[in-house]
């Protein structure tokens, strides 16, 4: 058997108004098993027990050295306290590169998960030369619905996943009609 050679990777910083985007921090973890214990995580696979929040959370900083791309931590600019995640996703047997964000529940009704993900999607298309993205909604997930039409994107078809079953493909504006 050989082993795996280190990958060295850089997450890079962005900001917004009210945000700083950054690598996850092992002090995130806490906040993400309290959100997957609870049922406000059966929109992204929960709820799920403390040992299966570790491997996603290292999931979503692996992502990055996989992919290139991934998920931000959400700090507030203010308080400094960790407010969800947002960025760029596409693991095994998804069908396209995604946007997505999760808040927790203290940061929810704010506007940040719609800051978070346009920065997120300008990155997507100025930095990796994404030129469309998808994000994948559970039909009964009312406020990601929501905010995917407030970033501009459509309702395009559905994907049966393995998992959560049918999710709907919300099909997210180019650069071209972002910058228009």
């Amino acid at each position: 058997m050989s082993a795996l050679a280190p990958t060295t990777f850089s997450i890079p910083t962005l900001e917004t108004e009210r945000l700083i985007l950054r690598a996850p921090k092992p002090c995130d973890f806490e906040d993400e098993a309290a959100f997957f214990d609870s049922e406000r995580s059966r929109f992204v696979g929960g709820p799920l027990p403390r040992d299966q929040v570790w491997r996603a959370f290292a999931g979503f900083l692996g992502h990055w050295g996989l992919r290139g791309f991934g998920f931000w931590a959400l700090e507030d600019k203010a308080t400094g306290r960790y407010m969800g995640r947002a960025g760029m996703w596409y693991p095994d047997g998804w069908p396209e590169p995604e946007l997505g964000w999760t808040l927790m529940a203290h940061a929810e009704g704010k506007g940040l998960a719609f800051e978070a993900t346009r920065a997120a999607r300008r990155y997507a298309y100025a930095k990796l030369g994404w030129i469309t993205a998808i994000s994948l909604i559970l039909p009964d997930n009312a406020r990601s619905v929501a905010l995917a039409t407030r970033l501009g994107a459509v309702r395009e078809s559905s994907f049966e996943h393995p998992k959560h079953g049918t999710c709907e493909i919300w099909r997210h504006p180019s650069p071209d009609e972002v910058a228009a």
